[in-house]
């Protein structure tokens, strides 16, 4: 599983609105930053409370860079964007991992097959910093909602 210290992937799989428009985060992310991780795009926690808990945190525009990365395609990705900040004024990108291989080579995939209908991503937050993992919070049941939510990782 990732750890501090841990550089980020350099793989050009995550995409942002269409398949076409690919997103390197080892590239992209070269200051502060926060990659937020979730099992699914519209399931209940995700969309009610984990990104809604970031997109309105006060010290959101503290963090650097947000991404919010779900293995779901672009078209999903950016339907949840448009749903969760329909203004799109807290400048929160949100990226599909269609293939899942963003997620594994976090080691941060598991079996989602009964819930999801495939592998997913654990919930999580990484703060990112020079390309390299700060702080990892991995939820420890892959999915629950404690040490990845915004208050505990924004302050």
């Amino acid at each position: 599983m990732v750890q501090v210290g841990d550089s980020l992937p350099d793989l050009d799989v995550l995409v942002e609105s269409s398949p076409g428009n690919k997103v390197n985060l080892e590239k992209e992310l070269k200051g502060k930053g926060l990659i937020i991780g979730v099992p699914a795009a519209f399931s209940p926690s995700c969309s009610e409370t984990h990104v809604p808990g970031y997109i309105k945190h006060k010290a959101l525009k503290d963090a650097g860079d947000v991404f919010v990365v779900a293995v779901n395609d672009p078209f999903v990705t950016k339907a949840w964007g448009l749903t969760l900040d329909p203004d799109q004024k807290s400048g929160v990108r949100f990226l599909g991992d269609p293939s899942g291989k963003f997620t594994e080579a976090l080691d941060l995939a598991f079996d989602g097959t009964a819930v999801f209908g495939g592998n997913r991503s654990k919930r999580y937050a990484l703060v990112i910093e020079d390309g390299k993992v700060k702080e990892a919070h991995v939820e420890p049941d892959n999915t629950g909602l404690n040490v990845s939510k915004a208050e505990k990782v924004l302050g």
